[in-house]
Parts: structure tokens; C-alpha cells; sequence
């Protein structure tokens, strides 16, 4: 029963994560220390079903919970209080990458090049630079385009199984991915509509409207989870301390990406807010931090 309930609030955690842009899912899957579970979940669930099934209950049902129970909780935050909830954010980000560059340094596997390092670093930071660059005005898709529109839908999907991809490397947002593809608000506004439907569920329009968005969204996730999971567990073998540096790369450019991100000063910044946003910083990094050394050393 303990178990269950651990993995309820992993997934909430998790749920959570995932509508939280820039904040990555894998990240606090390491933090948390239930990474490693869920590849294996995910590349082996039909060797051992019953056991998995006891993992992926309870851990299914905190995501969903955690998704639509806090989506307007984040929203909330994000539109009055964004500066100290995204220093938190970062601070959760920031605390991780020191225990994730010594587990990168005491691995062997894949070489132990200091350039070929260094590359593995700067090369993601780069990347995630240019993204955050190119997602400064990007246009948003209005909810009233995506009801039944088979391109749309076909866009959102393909974006659905990039951001499936990015779920399950550390360091990488699948919400941000939603946030560059214009489709972060339709997938936020889908899922806060959950709730109205919930009081009136003949309303015809309104299912037709989630699930255009949530149905290609979510298939696209699925099929990117199954697919990007035994990619990740065979370079995790084969390529350890190569994927580790990686995944530094990442995390250390995506503090960067959220230290950028408009969302940051949307709500205002004054002297008290800077001294909240900078205390908050150092909570999560310090949560983050301890959690991620002893989520890393199980």
C-alpha cells in the first residue's frame, strides 16, 4: 500500500511537470528517483504485467490527477506570482546539474575525451539557446481552429510525439515543445476544459474541442514514449557517460531558457517579488540538490 501511494505522488509530481514550461518531466523523474522504473516499465511491461501494472496504476492516475488538478493552479501562479514560481523552477533545474555532471565523470562508458566532453556539454546548451530564441513571439493556435481539423490535428500530433520524446530525456521540457509549436495554450485550455465538462456532458461541442486537441496529443505521446524509451535505455548502456554530459548540456540550457522566457516578468517584478523569486530560487535548488544526489545513488 505504501508503494502505491509513492508512486500515486510520483506521478502527481510528474503530472505536474509536464504543464510546467521549461520544467522537465525526466528531470524530476531523477530527482525523485523512479527514472530508471519507468524505462524499464516501458521497454519490458510484457515480461512481468502484473508487477509493472502495480507501478503503472497509481502512477497513471497521479499524472491525470496531477494534470488536471493543478493545470489551473499553475496558471494562477504563473499570471501573478511568475517571477518567484519560475526562479523555483530554475532553482529545481540549477540544483540537479552538479550530481548529474559527477555521474557523467564517474561513468566510462562511450570515452573519456575532455573535447569530446566539453562538446557533449556546449553542443545541447547551444541548441536550447536557439530554441529559446526562436520562441520569442511565436504565434499561439485559438482553440476555435483545432475542432476536427485533420491538419491540425495531424501537427499536433507529430508535436505530441516530439514532446513524448523530450518526457523522457532529462533536462528537455515537454511543455516547452508545446510552448515553441504555438500549441501550449490550446493543450492547457483543453485540459482546464475537462473540468466544465464534467458539469454538463452532453455538451457536444465542447468533447468535439478536447478531443481534437488531447486525442492526436496524447496518441502522439504514447507512441513517442514507446519508441523513445528502448532508444534511451540502449544509449544508457552503450553510451553512458556520453548521454550523462548530454543531459548536463541540456539542463544547464534549460535554466537558460527560462531565465528568457517572457513568462518570467509577466507578472511584474518589485523589490519584495526579487527577494521571493531569489529565496525560492534557493529552495529548490537546495530540494532538488539533496534529492537528486539521493534519488542518483539508489
Amino acid at each position: 500500500m505504501f508503494q502505491m501511494i509513492r508512486n500515486f505522488i510520483n506521478g502527481l509530481a510528474f503530472g505536474v511537470s509536464l504543464i510546467i514550461p521549461g520544467v522537465s518531466g525526466g528531470t524530476l523523474a531523477i530527482i525523485l528517483g523512479f527514472y530508471d522504473q519507468i524505462i524499464e516499465v516501458v521497454n519490458h511491461f510484457t515480461k512481468d504485467v502484473r508487477r509493472y501494472i502495480k507501478f503503472l496504476l497509481p502512477f497513471v492516475m497521479g499524472i491525470a490527477v496531477g494534470i488536471v488538478a493543478f493545470a489551473s493552479l499553475i496558471q494562477f501562479l504563473l499570471e501573478y506570482y511568475s517571477f518567484p514560481a519560475m526562479m523555483f523552477f530554475i532553482g529545481l533545474i540549477a540544483g540537479i546539474i552538479p550530481n548529474m555532471y559527477r555521474q557523467a565523470k564517474k561513468n566510462t562508458g562511450g570515452g573519456s575525451h575532455k573535447l569530446i566532453d566539453l562538446t557533449l556539454v556546449v553542443v545541447p546548451i547551444g541548441l536550447l539557446v536557439l530554441t529559446a530564441q526562436l520562441n520569442d513571439g511565436m504565434a499561439t493556435i485559438n482553440p476555435a481552429e483545432a475542432v476536427m481539423d485533420l491538419s491540425l490535428m495531424l501537427f499536433i500530433f507529430i508535436i505530441g510525439v516530439i514532446a513524448a520524446a523530450s518526457l523522457l530525456i532529462p533536462g528537455l521540457s515537454g511543455s516547452f515543445v508545446l510552448l515553441i509549436a504555438g500549441i501550449y495554450s490550446l493543450a492547457t485550455y483543453s485540459v482546464s476544459s475537462i473540468r466544465l465538462l464534467l458539469t454538463d456532458i452532453t455538451n457536444m461541442e465542447l468533447i468535439l474541442s478536447i478531443v481534437s486537441v488531447l486525442g492526436p496529443l496524447g496518441l502522439g505521446v504514447i507512441i513517442g514514449i514507446l519508441l523513445m524509451a528502448r532508444l534511451i535505455e540502449r544509449l544508457l548502456k552503450r553510451r553512458t557517460r556520453a548521454v550523462f554530459f548530454v543531459i548536463t548540456g541540456l539542463m544547464i540550457g534549460s535554466v537558460y531558457a527560462l531565465a528568457v522566457d517572457p513568462i518570467l516578468l509577466q507578472s511584474g517584478v518589485s523589490v519584495p517579488v526579487a527577494i521571493a523569486g531569489l529565496v525560492s530560487c534557493v529552495v529548490g535548488v537546495v530540494i532538488s540538490y539533496k534529492m537528486g544526489k539521493k534519488g542518483m545513488s539508489r
